[in-house]
Parts: structure tokens; sequence; C-alpha cells
């Protein structure tokens, strides 16, 4: 029970700041609120930057994890054929289709 009291007392003064920050916002000259607006900005796209990072580097890893096995996969496969130092892989040897 304490701990909501805290987050809600947290909350409370998150809610208190955000609107001191709006009040002032409102005063201070063109100038500084150009500057000011552009720096919430660069801030907040670094955080969602930040949060799509993290979101999906666990799917980044998964779908590197599986390249590098198909990777693996395809080197360990059938073995190839050599010509001298020149790898002559069966499916070179296949007829071509011109039409």
């Amino acid at each position: 029970m304490e701990t909501l009291a805290i987050l809600e007392k947290l909350f409370a003064v998150a809610i208190v700041l955000a609107c001191v920050a709006l009040l002032a916002h409102q005063f201070i000259g063109e100038r500084r609120r150009m500057r000011f607006d552009a720096s919430l900005r660069r801030a907040w796209r670094s955080v969602k930057g930040a949060f799509l990072r993290l979101s999906h580097w666990p799917a980044a890893r998964r779908a590197a994890r599986r390249e590098a096995d198909a990777a693996i996969r395809r080197a360990r496969g059938e073995p190839l054929a050599r010509d001298g130092n020149v790898y002559r892989p069966k499916s070179f040897r296949k007829p071509r289709k011109l039409h």
C-alpha cells in the first residue's frame, strides 16, 4: 500500500513539473522557445530510437541467427567437385533453357 502512495505522489509531482514547464514556456522569448522545442524534439527522437532499438533487438538477433544457421547448412551441404582450384557444383551441369 505504501508503494502505491509513493507512485501517486510521484505522478502528482510529474504533472506539477509539466504544468510549470508549460507555463514557463509561454513566457520565454520566441528564440529561446524555438531552441527549447528543438532540443525537446531531439531528446524525444533519441528516446524513441533507443526504445525501438531495444524492442526490435531480439527479433534482429533471431533473424541473424537464422541466416547464420542457413549459411552453415548450405556450406555443410552437398560436397562440391573440384576441377583444379575451381569448384564445380552439380547445379552448373544442368542443361540451360534458352526459352
